[in-house]
């Protein structure tokens, strides 16, 4: 008889998202354990419960979430919890925090889609506001590792960008600009130039207006994930799925659009682990090849 499929949740938060546990109950895992507060230094410990209290053979039923609210974090702790094993006591991991990483890999597909024809993401010059968010710091990576030319903004300044940008070439061999983004005018300087622009801010915070954006003159893509209202990019629909910006030469992508893309990301990306013969490791980057192959 197979043994129930589990997938152990973690989250450095007080919960795990409740969005997250949803989906792997229709993925279709049989049991789902759920554990908050957790920190890099337990890491070890929980893993090393989860692989050694089965056979090697039923590695492939045994699955391990990291959600939370810090990319950085999260992609530390699946690092540990790969060093945490030992062959062949292997199981799956996934790390999506905040649901983040999914989110900036269907945004990306989606723009990279749409730009194809005129080849894509190569060279395009990229602004990101959003320096300290994790769909921000994913998208940039990604954006970065498709050869664009990426600038992040922060809304904390200038050398909040920078330090952010400077872990990111550091841990991902990418190189990315800073710029402020903590005034109108600084904001409208960030995209003058910029021919995607993405807005990653906290839910309910209009970044850009019409006034920042009237100089973009280069502009070819926008999207924002704030399904909060106001919509991060003025005049940006919730549900825009490549429709022209009014008053730009540009197409938008709002979060709804996104949003039906990172969901069947995810839910693809939770089956795999379901039904792969060998352990996965999956973050952000797996996650864009799979948004590619469905936005």
């Amino acid at each position: 008889m197979a043994r129930p499929a589990v997938m152990h949740m973690i989250s450095p938060e007080k919960h795990v998202s409740p969005f997250d546990v949803n989906m792997a109950a229709d993925a279709g895992f049989d049991v789902i354990a759920t554990y908050g507060e957790v920190g890099l230094k337990e890491l070890t410990g929980l893993v090393q419960d989860m692989i050694f209290s089965r056979s090697p053979k039923d590695a492939r039923r045994t699955a391990l979430f990291i959600g939370g609210r810090d990319a950085v974090l999260a992609l530390d702790m699946l690092e540990k919890a790969k060093k945490a094993m030992m062959a062949p006591f292997v199981i799956s991991v996934f790390a999506d925090p905040s649901g983040s990483f999914t989110t900036a890999a269907a945004m990306m597909a989606l723009i990279e889609k749409n730009l194809r024809e005129e080849g894509g993401l190569r060279g395009r010059r990229v602004t990101i506001f959003g320096a300290g968010g994790t769909v921000g710091i994913a998208a940039a990576v990604l954006a970065a590792k498709g050869e664009a030319e990426v600038t992040l903004a922060s809304h904390r300044g200038r050398v909040a960008a920078e330090q952010r940008a400077a872990e990111l070439q550091k841990r991902f061999e990418v190189e990315v600009n800073a710029a402020d983004g903590s005034s109108s005018e600084a904001k409208a300087d960030g995209v003058r130039d910029a021919e995607i622009v993405i807005t990653a801010g906290p839910p309910g915070v209009q970044i850009l207006g019409k006034k920042e954006l009237e100089g973009a003159k280069s502009l070819k893509a926008v999207a924002h994930v704030n399904a909060v209202p106001p919509a991060g990019i003025e005049e940006l629909g919730i549900s825009d799925m490549a429709k022209p910006l009014a008053g730009s030469s540009a197409i938008g992508f709002g979060p709804l659009a996104i949003g039906n893309v990172k969901f069947k990301t995810q839910h693809q990306l939770l089956n795999m682990m379901l039904e792969a013969d060998k352990p996965l490791v999956l973050d952000f980057q797996e996650a864009y090849r799979i948004a590619r192959t469905i936005a």
